[in-house]
């Protein structure tokens, strides 16, 4: 709560050194020109959309933030739980499974498909997966919830084959839900102002944020595109950019994922999947953080740095890192892939030793097999 807090009053701090009226209280459209908060009417020559996303509900399974909780009830949990249900094998789950893991609870993950974190490198994902089994969690994969009971002791859920099949029963003391999250606009009343959304209920925008109404625009987890903190801000530099008259621009193909459990995840660009599914021809380069003197003398080896290039120009594709601070370490892979480097260019600048950072110079030598 202390860091939150002071992170939203430096946020507050901002508002008023760049001389921004913060209008407290919930908007929504009377007309394409007009807003109403609280009672009061106010016009512009523009609005930006951005307020974000909420977590999915499911049927049968009541939330209440206290036995059954999103991922804003599992950041306030007051003890920690003996066993921890999971519902939902993507990021949010797994990061918060894995700090309650780590604090001592019995985590149990219950995943709908046969494999967890579906869009991530598959290759990736695997070796992901082993690592928190050996850190104790158990997953249920191919399987769903159907229903819940809640009871003053824990609750009961009811989890069948996803293909069907016998049911059974799962004790838990908390249950996370987190299937994931969609577009929140419930309340903006965006018919008044005529903007369209698309069968997710998300806003429709261009390639340069404009809703179908001229002078409203949309940014962040309620358009198309990664649930990302740092995809909405980049998009909302750009916006208000292109609003000043000048040139805004995210590169979509240069905006990083990261998941926050111990080891992390971190990615940009393309997967192997998805290369392969575009038909392009491709080299890999890969390199083990066992090998990395840094990590070992951290005794974090697990995980390995993992770099996509095109076949025919070494241009840098992908990249795919699975260790100790691949958070920070996937920043110099993304700077790469925005000034269209190749694997060539990453290998050959001079990186620190001993530092976690020469796994990716090594797996970028590896792409030509030089590691």
């Amino acid at each position: 709560g202390e860091v939150v807090g002071a992170n939203t009053k430096g946020v507050e701090f901002l508002f008023k050194k760049n001389k921004v009226t913060w209008i407290k209280g919930e908007a929504k459209f009377t007309s394409p020109t007009a807003i109403e908060v609280a009672g009061t009417s106010y016009t512009a020559k523009n609005f930006i959309i951005a307020t974000g996303s909420d977590s999915v509900p499911l049927k049968g399974v009541e939330v209440d933030e206290h036995r059954i909780v999103t991922s804003t009830g599992a950041l306030e949990l007051n003890a920690v739980p003996k066993h921890l249900v999971v519902i939902g094998g993507g990021v949010i789950g797994l990061e918060l499974g894995s700090v309650w893991r780590r604090l001592g609870a019995e985590v149990t993950v219950v995943e709908f498909l046969d494999r967890i974190t579906p869009t991530m490198d598959s290759e990736i994902s695997t070796a992901f997966q082993k690592i928190l089994v050996k850190q104790g969690f158990v997953f249920k994969l191919g399987a769903k919830v159907t229903g819940a009971q809640v009871s003053d002791k824990g609750v009961t859920l009811t989890v069948e084959p996803a293909k069907g099949g016998a049911a059974e029963s799962i004790e838990a003391d908390v249950v996370l839900l987190a299937i994931g999250r969609y577009a929140y606009t419930a309340g903006l009343n965006l018919e008044a102002a005529g903007v369209a959304v698309d069968e997710r209920g998300r806003v429709k925008t261009d390639a340069h944020f404009a809703t179908n109404v001229p002078g409203i625009y949309a940014i962040g987890d309620v358009i198309t595109g990664p649930m990302l903190a740092h995809k909405a801000e980049d998009e909302g530099v750009a916006i208000a950019e292109r609003l000043a008259g000048q040139a805004g621009h995210v590169n979509y193909d240069a905006i990083p994922s990261v998941v926050y459990t111990w080891p992390e995840v971190a990615s940009v660009g393309k997967t192997e999947e998805e290369l392969k599914a575009g038909g392009v021809a491709y080299k890999v380069g890969k390199f083990p953080f066992t090998a990395n003197g840094r990590a070992r003398a951290m005794g974090a080896t697990d995980g390995f740095v993992k770099i996509l290039a095109d076949a025919a120009t070494d241009r840098l594709l992908g990249a795919h890192i699975l260790g100790p601070d691949a958070g920070t370490l996937i920043a110099e892979l993304t700077t790469a892939i925005e000034f269209g480097a190749s694997a060539e260019d990453v290998a050959r600048i001079c990186h620190a030793h001993p530092t976690l950072s020469e796994s990716v110079k090594e797996a970028a030598l590896a792409v030509e097999g030089r590691a």
